[in-house]
């Protein structure tokens, strides 16, 4: 194994158990019922584990858009033509998109990361320029790129989360953009969970009837003609994915081994996630599903790493939105378990026993 992604696994540990029974402890002496507040409870225990300490605080929190073109778009997989994904960076450097509006909305921080967009790219400060190739090749014609790209993406995703992120970071939010991207995710959904292409894939960006068979059809022609090892995540990253997918994997991993909670959005930063959840099992510990995409693969993707979603709100865009909603919730948790009286502290009688 390549020795920043070795390292960086080893340096991924267990959340503290010792931490998790004191939140528990705690919650159940708060004024209210226990159980009661139910995945709030959930998600400060789980928090308590990551952080350390039974008085979790989630600090402050970093966006990362990676982008990425796919050599699939050309076959017609998406209701949009490649270009729009460089039209789309330009629009997150500006400050217009979505994730953009969220991301002020909630105060964090938003960084735009080329992994892999077909045009180069003019200097920006919120760019941040980590260009494996101009797109990935058709995977329903050969491997999307070679496994040295997909060892160099996932390790530029670790490096660059490890040059970024900052003392006070306490939530990490990676999002995505890149025109056949969803192709991709399934291929990489089916590949790691089994289930047949046909069950999990969707419409991403709203593509009719005919463009879905042949979306279908092209995610099984990836699937079976590249030979995937199924049990190699590298392998599967490679001749399946996206270089936008391959940095996520590593940024996740990278937030793992440094303890930092990753708030996961939908169907394409769930397909990193579930790289590096077959690279080092642990990562899942510190992943967190913001909300349940429209998008039919991903509640199997969110099963498959034991995650249940905060929110449905039948979001299908990407970019990191749907985590951005949730992080009001994940830190609406934290307070609760911080702020909130116990039963002798506000000399209320508890529950007879």
């Amino acid at each position: 194994m390549p020795e920043l992604l070795e390292k960086t696994i080893g340096r991924i540990t267990d959340t503290s158990r010792a931490a998790e029974k004191a939140a528990l402890m705690r919650q159940n002496l708060l004024t209210k019922p226990a159980g009661s507040l139910g995945m709030l409870e959930a998600v400060s225990i789980r928090l308590a584990g990551i952080y350390g300490t039974e008085k979790p605080v989630t600090g402050e929190k970093l966006v990362m858009v990676f982008a990425g073109d796919h050599g699939i778009a050309a076959s017609g997989v998406s209701a949009y033509p490649q270009e729009v994904t460089v039209q789309m960076v330009g629009n997150f450097l500006k400050g217009g998109a979505a994730i953009n509006v969220l991301s002020r909305h909630i105060g964090a921080r938003i960084l735009i990361v080329d992994m892999g967009v077909a045009s180069d790219l003019e200097p920006h400060p919120l760019l941040r320029i980590r260009k494996i190739g101009y797109g990935t090749a058709d995977i329903s014609r050969g491997s999307a790129m070679g496994r040295e790209q997909a060892v160099k993406a996932i390790e530029a995703g670790i490096r660059l989360f490890e040059e970024e992120v900052g003392e006070n970071t306490g939530l990490f939010i990676p999002g995505e953009m890149g025109i056949g991207n969803t192709s991709a995710a399934t291929a990489i959904a089916a590949a790691v969970t089994g289930r047949p292409v046909e069950e999990i894939t969707g419409r991403g960006t709203g593509i009719d009837d005919e463009r879905l068979k042949r979306k279908i059809v092209l995610i099984k022609q990836a699937i079976g003609n590249n030979d995937v090892i199924l049990g190699d995540p590298i392998d599967i990253a490679a001749k399946l994915g996206g270089f936008e997918i391959c940095g996520i994997a590593g940024a996740v991993l990278g937030a793992a081994a440094l303890r930092v909670p990753v708030v996961l959005d939908g169907l394409i930063s769930t397909s990193g996630a579930l790289i590096a959840d077959a690279l080092c099992p642990k990562v899942r510990k510190y992943c967190f599903a913001s909300h349940n995409s429209t998008e039919k693969g991903h509640l199997v993707m969110l099963s498959q790493l034991g995650l249940v979603p905060l929110l449905d709100l039948q979001l299908r865009l990407g970019e990191g939105t749907g985590a951005a909603l949730a992080v009001p919730i994940i830190e609406a948790a934290c307070k609760i378990l911080l702020e909130m009286a116990t039963f002798s502290e506000a000399g209320v009688t508890e529950k007879e026993r």
